[in-house]
């Protein structure tokens, strides 16, 4: 009897032992696999780092170079080629991107009934209106650099937050939060700041057609990208790039009427590429990936990725002209500048917390 207790309490200890051993092995087994999620975990967000930190840096050296190209692309004070053939390749160029990406997707996941080209009237028939809006808007943004210098150009832009917030409000019925509405006011006031001038009778170093023309092209750009965000979400499963590609074919069909109204005589006498110069072409290409760049901002970053660009933007253009053009910052236009990037970091915070 005791030699059988003793037999048994063998066979206890010993599954006691193997318990211990599973346990352990448990134990490790987890243990790797919790390491394994860490360093999953940790490369994700060092890619997603890697990848925001390339979209920030494309879309501030893409933001600060527009308004710096487009005043340098003038000889002796003006544009020697069509601007209206620039907007015309501008569109061609962003056509032919959205149909290098849907190409990739078709071949990747297929063709499929939200991938497709193939579409309805009723659904092409919305882009013409936002494609003319863009089209009197690109247009306006050349011919402003006559009031206008590229530091000054960059400022005014920024109203264009004003005018899509209070569209916001008033079409797609958005509320707006307090910071907002402060964050407009504040804008506003940075932009009228900058553009104080102490030392003439002139109050402000913008002229009165400068500013209506920066008005009138936020307006239009507002009014466009709502327009257009109201398309793209009443039917939010369709392809970006279809949507894209039928704004675009419609913003090459009205630059094309645009160059025939405008340049028609210039281009048939001197050729359609008359005055371009390596620049034009740079300005060209830069046009085509900003839109490329806000897109990937979207998806890829966040707002604060836009603020952080718009703000170091400005700054980059100041300094820039400064060699380039002989612009000599002023203190108001310091203290303005500093006004619009917190008025833009008040909007963008405003956007989360309302």
């Amino acid at each position: 009897m005791m030699e059988y207790r003793k037999i048994k309490d063998q066979d206890k200890d010993e599954d006691l032992a193997s318990d211990d051993v599973e346990s352990l092995r448990g134990k490790d087994h987890s243990a790797v696999v919790n390491n394994v999620a860490t360093l999953a975990a940790m490369s994700s967000n060092k890619s997603q780092w890697k990848c925001k930190s390339v979209v920030t840096l494309a879309l501030t050296v893409l933001t600060s170079s527009q308004a710096i190209l487009i005043n340098w692309s003038k000889r002796a004070g003006k544009y020697e080629y069509s601007v209206t053939t620039a907007n015309f390749l501008v569109e061609t160029l962003k056509c032919a991107l959205s149909l290098a990406a849907l190409a990739r997707i078709w071949k990747n996941e297929g063709v499929t009934e939200d991938n497709r080209l193939s579409t309805t009237l009723e659904e092409v028939i919305v882009y013409p209106i936002p494609a003319s809006l863009y089209l009197i808007k690109n247009l306006l943004q050349y011919y402003i650099f006559a009031y206008v210098d590229a530091p000054g150009y960059q400022l005014l832009k920024n109203l264009n937050i004003i005018t899509t917030g209070l569209l916001y409000r008033m079409i797609l019925k958005k509320r707006l939060s307090e910071i907002q509405w402060a964050a407009f006011i504040l804008l506003f006031a940075g932009c009228t700041t900058a553009q104080l001038k102490t030392n003439s009778d002139q109050v402000l170093e913008t002229p009165i057609q400068g500013w209506v023309m920066a008005i009138v092209m936020a307006l239009l750009s507002g009014f466009a990208g709502v327009y257009t965000e109201a398309i793209m979400k009443k039917r939010p499963q369709r392809n970006i790039n279809v949507q894209n590609f039928w704004l675009y074919v419609f913003g090459m069909g009205f630059n094309a009427i645009a160059i025939l109204i405008q340049d028609f005589d210039q281009v048939i006498n001197k050729g359609f590429f008359y005055g371009y110069s390596f620049i034009t072409v740079v300005m060209i290409v830069n046009h085509a990936l900003s839109g490329i760049a806000v897109s990937m901002v979207m998806k890829y970053a966040d707002n604060i990725v836009k603020v952080y660009a718009t703000s170091v933007a400005m700054l980059l253009t100041a300094v820039v002209s400064v060699f380039l053009f002989g612009f000599h910052p002023t203190l108001s236009f310091f203290l303005g500048s500093i006004v619009v990037s917190v008025a833009v970091y008040l909007h963008s915070v405003g956007k989360v917390l309302r």
